[in-house]
């Protein structure tokens, strides 16, 4: 794990970067310096470009992933990445030629509810195609074991460029309007920036010889590609389907609820971008004894980190929602659901990269199209029929991933003979519960001698609960001996 941990370390601490600029970005600037509106269609046109991308990407960020490890010599390996680098172009091209043609029949369907988005509707393509080639030289990097500056431009670019243009808009350097399309514009600098790294990594002699196993690779891609376009419909569904029937600004204060309960996922995010081609090497190499170790060691160091940020945001969730204007109030129980849902991924540790980079790959479409027509159909049931609001629409978003998951971890136990389950792993669960139990129903006051209770501050209500938390949590962590890998990061900067 020592490669792991020390990407894991160094990409963590980039995600939580980017999700400090982003939580400024989400709580504070654009809800303050941007009209919800206009920060409803940003949410709705970068979810709906994210149901794309996986189209046009064609699964080659996955396939380089899986195969790059199988080829030894430079020549097979540049046969490879020749042939599958401009696969993804196939899918493009036709499809901006035709929404290019039915640009105004698409944008006119997409804007009936909410006439703004019709203006914007080729910000969708254009961004769905930036982070397509963007994740192609994401892998291309990562099939190196660099994962860290590609990490860097995905978790932080973005964020602070968003936070750049906010102050612009505000100072009135720049409209609204244009605001989106100087956005656009940094998803393709983001796009050349990765790909000039990816190519200073390795760069291939371009050959127009295929690989012996070509028709292998384009059979995954193919299944591929379908999972991953059903996967992210299951993440970005509902942000798409909120402007259909409310305003966009609906939109954006749901954006706020989510992104505040998806904070826990940053150390997975880190952890799997090295995970996952180190998965593929050993499974390559048929070492399923490391592949256990691995999936063991992710499960709970993954599952100690989650339950942390689990525990620390729906603590302070009300005293968070407190520093927003009253219209995103109201949004804890979608925070707690989707937190959640978030810690349960974290658990499952390396699993999705065992399962994909196996023989057994072909399971994930299956399971995928049922996630996405499961999570279609009941959000229109608790959305629309029964009218649950945003709760539920998180509420079918946690029903269907967790069931999905827990079919992952049974088939994965089925296939491999293994699990992520250790001795340690009830006691952290243990520690999560009585810990969330402990410190979600009371906040800090002030009581003067006649007993009345005066509230503190949020923000100091918020650092207070905050401090006593992890020094409790961390303690019994190091003292249970819970990780081994924890406790020797701790006895490192304790010498």
């Amino acid at each position: 794990m020592g490669i792991v941990l020390k990407q894991s370390f160094k990409n963590t601490l980039f995600i939580y970067l980017g999700f400090a600029i982003g939580g400024i970005n989400t709580l504070f600037l654009y809800t303050r310096f941007l009209e919800d509106e206009y920060y409803g269609l940003v949410t709705y046109l970068l979810a709906t470009s994210n149901i794309l991308m996986p189209l046009i990407a064609l699964g080659i960020h996955h396939t380089i992933v899986k195969f790059f490890s199988s080829y030894f010599t430079k020549i097979d390996k540049d046969k490879f990445l020749s042939s599958v680098l401009f696969l993804p172009l196939l899918i493009a091209l036709p499809m901006g030629f035709f929404g290019n043609l039915f640009y105004e029949e698409i944008s006119t369907y997409l804007s009936e509810e909410n006439p703004i988005i019709k203006e914007y509707t080729f910000v969708i393509y254009l961004v769905a195609f930036t982070c397509a080639y963007f994740e192609v030289f994401y892998a291309w990097a990562k099939v190196q074991f660099q994962s860290v500056f590609g990490n860097i431009l995905k978790e932080l670019w973005n964020r602070a460029v968003v936070m750049l243009l906010l102050f612009a808009v505000y100072f009135e350097f720049i409209t609204k309007a244009e605001f989106i399309f100087y956005l656009t514009a940094a998803y393709f600098l983001r796009m050349f920036v990765m790909m000039f790294y990816a190519f200073k990594l390795y760069f291939p002699k371009f050959t127009f010889a295929r690989p012996d196993n070509f028709n292998e690779i384009l059979r995954f891609s193919l299944y591929i590609i379908l999972a991953g376009s059903a996967g992210a419909i299951i993440l970005d569904i509902d942000k798409f389907m909120i402007p259909g029937k409310e305003s966009l600004e609906k939109a954006a204060y749901y954006s706020v609820a989510v992104f505040i309960g998806s904070f826990i996922e940053a150390p997975s995010r880190a952890m799997l971008n090295i995970l996952q081609p180190l998965t593929s090497k050993t499974l390559n190499e048929e070492n399923h004894k490391e592949v256990a170790s691995l999936y063991k060691k992710s499960s709970i160091n993954l599952l100690l980190i989650s339950g942390f940020f689990f525990v620390l945001i729906n603590a302070n969730v009300n005293q968070l929602f407190s520093l927003l204007p009253k219209e995103y109030a109201g949004g804890a129980l979608v925070v707690f659901m989707i937190s959640l849902l978030k810690m349960y991924n974290g658990f499952l540790g390396n699993n999705g990269a065992i399962i994909n980079n196996s023989k057994f790959y072909k399971i994930v479409l299956p399971l995928s199209l049922g996630m996405a027509f499961s999570v279609y159909f009941l959000n229109k049931l608790f959305y629309y029929e029964l009218e649950m609001g945003t709760d539920g629409l998180a509420l079918a978003t946690l029903i269907v991933i967790f069931a999905a998951n827990t079919f992952r971890l049974l088939f994965v136990k089925r296939k491999f003979s293994m699990t992520p389950f250790t001795n340690r792993t009830f006691v952290m669960l243990v520690i999560i519960v009585l810990m969330y139990v402990l410190f979600n129903f009371w906040d800090f006051t002030i009581s003067d001698i006649y007993l009345f209770k005066f509230p503190i501050h949020p923000i100091i209500n918020i650092a207070l609960k905050s401090i006593i938390i992890t020094a409790i949590y961390f303690f019994l962590i190091i003292k249970l001996k819970i990780s081994d890998d924890i406790n020797r990061i701790f006895k490192r900067f304790y010498k």
